[in-house]
């Protein structure tokens, strides 16, 4: 049965390892002792679901054997999770992420070295913490992954490790699409459902919110477009559009962060798409805006 690391016990950490749980030994490692008594002693739990038993654990130590290690700390702490594993690991094992935004696969190849087998993907599948180890899914979505350095195999396997616990998951030759897709999701909803402190379907309840999302999803899409990135979507904006009805009950995790008045993903989404229209010479005042919006609210929340 195959050892599977799970870095991180928030609500995606949660919902995966949750399904993980059923197609292998799951060990949590999280930096909050009291979550690890829990999450070994209840297991780990999605709201009308019995929990599944797993291990759980402060030291990363007791993840050096694992066959496969997934990463779902937010993207501002993956140099830091990982850290600690450089030197340990066999280099067969895979390093998975489904992180948000971009910069996660520079991040694990700083902390890992250049020559990782690291899988990387986009995952529309969604959850909130509820609590210590368990959560409330917010719908059901699709995952894709492919390679920033594992190998074929790998990546069929992570597919097929997906599909057994019951996600949907499929294997894509180049990833970058998917992964702009989602970034001009969050890009769009993230940071208005943060500075407005409302549920995402209101963005699209509110005819000027909908709309500077959308200027902000079609300027991200104009990016990735420069970046000779074509985004595997018909209608992006119809794409948008489809994930908010999924999440529309919910606060976006940026919009909880903010109130928590914890740090956000802000520079790993909007500040991404900011940084790489930057390097080709164009302009992104939509996503520059809330970008800075948001910062600007975290300085304030930290006083």
């Amino acid at each position: 049965m195959n050892r599977i690391g799970i870095l991180g016990a928030g609500g995606q950490g949660v919902l995966f390892g949750w399904h993980l749980a059923a197609a292998g030994d799951v060990t949590y490692l999280d930096i909050r002792p009291e979550l690890c008594v829990r999450l070994a002693r209840d297991g780990v739990q999605l709201e009308g679901e019995t929990a599944r038993p797993v291990a759980a654990t402060t030291d990363p130590a007791a993840l050096y054997a694992c066959d496969i290690i997934f990463v779902f700390v937010k993207a501002y702490d993956t140099l830091r999770a990982l850290r600690p594993f450089a030197g340990r690991l066999d280099p067969s094992t895979t390093i998975v992420s489904l992180q948000n935004g971009l910069g996660n696969e520079e991040a694990v190849k700083a902390s890992l070295g250049s020559v990782v087998a690291l899988v990387v993907g986009a995952t529309t599948e969604a959850a909130v913490p509820l609590g210590e180890g368990c959560a409330r899914r917010i719908g059901y979505g699709r995952t894709v992954v492919g390679s920033a350095g594992a190998s074929a195999a790998s990546v069929e396997a992570v597919a097929e490790l997906l599909a057994a616990s019951g996600i949907d998951a499929t294997v894509a030759y180049d990833i970058r699409p998917h992964l702009w897709g989602k970034l001009m999701a969050n890009a769009a909803i993230n940071p208005l459902s943060a500075l407005l402190d409302c549920e995402n379907g209101a963005i699209l309840a509110d005819p000027d919110a909908a709309a500077l999302a959308q200027a902000i999803a079609l300027e991200a899409a104009a990016v990735a477009q420069a970046l000779r990135i074509k985004l595997p979507l018909a209608d992006n904006w119809a794409y948008i559009r489809e994930i908010v009805a999924q999440t529309s009950g919910v606060k976006s995790t940026m919009a909880l962060d903010l109130a928590g008045r914890r740090r956000t993903e802000i520079d790993q989404i909007n500040g991404a798409i900011v940084a790489a229209a930057r390097r080709n010479a164009i302009s992104a005042p939509y996503n520059e805006g809330v970008w800075r919006l948001v910062k600007a609210r975290e300085r304030l929340a930290a006083h």
